[in-house]
């Protein structure tokens, strides 16, 4: 059930800033699922390898050699998804960071309090 609100918190995320965004966009609410389904998807199969095979890079840029990971994983799901559009690397990392950040305030919500 957590998953499925998680998923449905990134789409809400993604449809924000699809609407805040200029060169970012989102066909329907259907496509911000699915775009939130595959991000998760890409973070967990595709991201490690990427890290893996960009470690040398990273160390020298102190880690900043990341952003430039995730903006390609958002391009990688412009490319996948249909409907969902992003104009650019430079706003491909935008988009990752402000997701990014919405994500960790709309996910703070369902923390259990124990």
């Amino acid at each position: 059930m957590k998953l499925i609100l998680r998923i449905l918190l990134s789409a809400l995320a993604v449809i924000l800033l699809a609407n805040v965004l200029p060169h970012v966009s989102v066909d329907s609410y259907l496509t911000a699922i699915i775009v939130a389904i595959v991000l998760s998807l890409l973070n967990f199969l595709v991201k490690p390898i990427l890290v893996i095979l960009t470690l040398p890079v990273t160390i020298l840029t102190f880690g900043l050699f990341l952003l430039i990971i995730n903006a390609v994983i958002i391009l990688l799901a412009d490319q996948l998804i249909l409907g969902f559009n992003v104009e650019g690397i430079w706003w491909a990392l935008l988009f990752s960071l402000l997701l990014s950040f919405l994500q960790s305030i709309l996910f703070s919500l369902l923390k259990e309090d124990k």
